[in-house]
């Protein structure tokens, strides 16, 4: 073996060590967290406001409708609960969202008021 190999080998072994000493820490990505809350029960595509409502109980919030301004575009409503968002075109379910945890969290950007 070369000499400038085996000081390669030193070299990455002794990295090796001491990135393996240090802490570990990690982003919680928001995709990671809704894969485990989709078992726990949030509204589904094609849900009617009522079955929501009856289901999940009453919003903390129900945001301002948006769209409807011309046939093509629908109006869009949001519903806040605490774990979840829930977005209905017209009355019924087309997307529910996981809120985030913690400030800390990976995810998409706080609802536009």
């Amino acid at each position: 073996m070369s000499r400038s190999f085996a000081s390669i080998l030193a070299g990455t072994a002794l990295s090796c060590a001491l990135l393996a000493s240090l802490p570990a820490s990690a982003d919680t990505l928001l995709v990671d967290r809704t894969k485990q809350t989709a078992d726990t029960g949030m509204p589904s595509r094609g849900m009617s406001m009522a079955d929501v409502e009856a289901r999940f109980g009453v919003p903390s919030e129900r945001m301002d409708p948006r769209g409807g301004q011309k046939r093509q575009w629908p109006t869009i409503n949001r519903w806040v609960y605490p774990t979840f968002t829930v977005y209905f075109e017209r009355n019924r379910v087309i997307d529910t969202v996981a809120n985030r945890a913690t400030a800390s969290e990976i995810g998409p950007k706080p609802a536009i008021r």
